[in-house]
């Protein structure tokens, strides 16, 4: 695991977990701008640097976190956030480690599936088969994600897709997507699931909801001080992924409030706007 550190400065903490199947590098400008406020540790998965790993599991990705924090005296968090399988990852560092966060948010997080084992082995090799091909596949690739929509402001939409399909054809292996996407949808959970004092809240795009409903329950049955929050006119991992100054605003936002908000929804970005 790779390990990015930015605003080491600042007294407030903040531990981001990367999505799956992305460069570790594409989360960097949202860490930058959060560390304008708040120390952040972003923890690039294995599998997804320029270091030859493999991707193991969701387990192994929170307990080396959770050792590395500790090997640098960290011993609570202001605030834990991660998107798609990292917002599984942070499900997963609330109910198994000994490090505080005073504040969480699982950004469409993944949660167990509770399907039989083969069932599970069967979404596993589809999710393999469709990530493979998009990684072997420019044409492909842009036609999953539109450039015009999935282009951070400021880049040439050619040139950064090029580096995304090289990163992704050069460093993906055919074991870290396939360990990706059964390992997310997996992971182990302790049964019953500790009681935590950590405020969460569990945020998605609107035109994810539908995909997210299931998800969105597990954790609030985990963690039923869970508050979801709706994002008007995004998709899965936008924010985090294309407005990394309206992330900061939205994170800032959650983490200066006192004490929790109702359930809401934001609006103000719609799905093609990009940020001025």
């Amino acid at each position: 695991m790779k390990v990015n550190e930015y605003g080491s400065e600042h007294e407030k903490t903040v531990a981001m977990f990367q999505c799956a199947a992305e460069p570790g590098w594409v989360f960097i400008p949202s860490a930058e701008a959060l560390a304008k406020d708040y120390h952040v540790f972003l923890f690039i998965a294995d599998g997804h640097d320029e270091l030859g790993t493999t991707f193991v599991s969701i387990e192994k990705y929170v307990d080396d976190a959770a050792s590395y924090l500790k090997e640098n005296g960290i011993r609570r968090l202001d605030l834990l956030y991660g998107v798609s399988m990292g917002g599984a990852a942070v499900i997963r560092f609330l109910a198994t480690q000994d490090i505080i966060a005073d504040k969480a948010i699982i950004d469409a997080g993944i949660t167990p599936y509770p399907y039989p084992k083969p069932v599970c082995r069967l979404i596993a090799l589809k999710d393999w088969a469709t990530i493979m091909l998009g990684t072997k596949s420019y044409f492909f690739m842009k036609l999953a994600a539109p450039p015009e929509r999935w282009t951070p402001k400021g880049e040439d939409p050619e040139e950064h897709y090029r580096k995304i399909f090289a990163f992704e054809k050069n460093h993906f292996s055919s074991r870290t997507i396939y360990n990706v996407f059964w390992s997310a949808n997996n992971y182990s959970m302790p049964d019953p699931v500790p009681t935590v004092k950590t405020e969460i809240e569990y945020w998605y795009g609107e035109e994810e909801k539908k995909a997210r409903k299931n998800n969105l329950a597990y954790t609030i049955k985990a963690f039923p001080q869970t508050v979801p929050k709706e994002f008007k006119g995004l998709a899965h991992a936008e924010l985090v992924l294309m407005f990394p100054e309206r992330f900061r605003e939205e994170v800032v936002q959650f983490l200066e409030a006192v004490g929790p908000d109702p359930v809401h929804i934001a609006g103000r970005i719609s799905p093609t706007k990009k940020e001025k």
